[in-house]
């Protein structure tokens, strides 16, 4: 199988729950609207692996931005969320890229960027075949880094976000779960 767009999204809406929230983000009306992540390139491992297609998916994440830098902004989209996911019983992480910054340190430690869009968002993932949203209003794959390394189950930090140790965390993290992923070191 070739990975592409039309195949990633296929795989992903076979996942109940990718298809309920693509159905429904957009009666958010949410600027730059992506469900990204996990629930995206997890489904295809998972297909991969002839598991179950939702097999592993901790939360299911939704990137938007918002100039609206107001933790009462964001808390309004969350609580709206919550009410049109609640029937789903999974978690559904709503975020404003464009406030990231402001708590990243308190959370995470270290410095985060401020973002100009939810694409930046995506661009700092830690595992660069991670870096994908789909923008379900207008059905745009955004995959800055391609699909070649989830098709091929390769793990490589992100140039973007180069965090060695955070990234071995993670990469072991998924290698654990899908043992037949390979961890690429990072050069230098």
């Amino acid at each position: 199988m070739t990975l592409t767009v039309e195949t990633l999204i296929s795989i992903a809406m076979t996942n109940p729950v990718n298809a309920a929230l693509a159905e429904r983000l957009p009666e958010l009306g949410l600027q730059q609207c992506m469900l990204t992540a996990g629930c995206l390139f997890q489904a295809v491992w998972n297909h991969r692996s002839q598991r179950a297609i939702a097999w592993g998916v901790k939360d299911y994440d939704v990137f938007y931005f918002d100039e609206d830098l107001s933790w009462e902004a964001e808390d309004e989209v969350i609580q709206r969320a919550g009410r049109l996911f609640e029937d789903l019983g999974v978690n559904v992480e709503v975020k404003n890229q464009a406030r990231v910054h402001l708590w990243y340190r308190q959370r995470f430690g270290g410095d985060y960027p401020q973002l100009q869009s939810a694409r930046d968002g995506i661009d700092r993932y830690l595992v660069a075949g991670t870096c994908m949203g789909w923008d379900v209003a207008t059905g745009e794959v955004y995959a800055p880094n391609g699909l070649a390394d989830t098709e091929h189950g390769l793990l490589r930090n992100n140039p973007k976000n180069p965090s060695p140790d955070l990234f071995e965390q993670k990469a072991k993290s998924y290698q654990a779960r899908w043992p037949w992923l390979r961890i690429i070191e990072p050069l230098g």
